[in-house]
């Protein structure tokens, strides 16, 4: 029995190659991958807005009523503690709010049988 395996082109690309040795066919990598992202992601909004609104951290923490060592942990892309609460608080002092979206992945989720 012959079974055919898709060979990979060659690539020089970094990012491509550790994406092919570490994240490729393993779906747990790949979730924590995307959990590092979405962590980072709101780190780097929340520098964003409070750059934008040319605050210091120390500022917005008075606002938020928190420390400074506080809003510097949230802007962290390695932190993975960010509370809705604390969201609202932030996007409220900043004259902004806070909105979550669901994206849809390529499967479909699993329905479970509640009879």
């Amino acid at each position: 029995m012959h079974t055919t395996t898709k060979k990979q082109k060659p690539t020089t690309d970094a990012v491509d190659i550790l994406h092919r040795r570490y994240f490729a066919g393993k779906p747990e990598m790949l979730a924590m991958l995307d959990e590092a992202r979405a962590e980072a992601e709101v780190a780097r909004k929340i520098t964003a807005l409070r750059t934008k609104a040319r605050l210091s951290q120390r500022e917005l923490a008075k606002l938020v009523g928190t420390s400074a060592s506080a809003i510097c942990c949230l802007e962290d892309a390695d932190y993975e503690s960010h509370s809705m609460a604390m969201l609202k608080r932030i996007a409220q002092a900043l004259h902004a709010r806070v909105e979550i979206r669901f994206v849809s992945l390529s499967r479909k989720p699993r329905l479970k049988n509640t009879a």
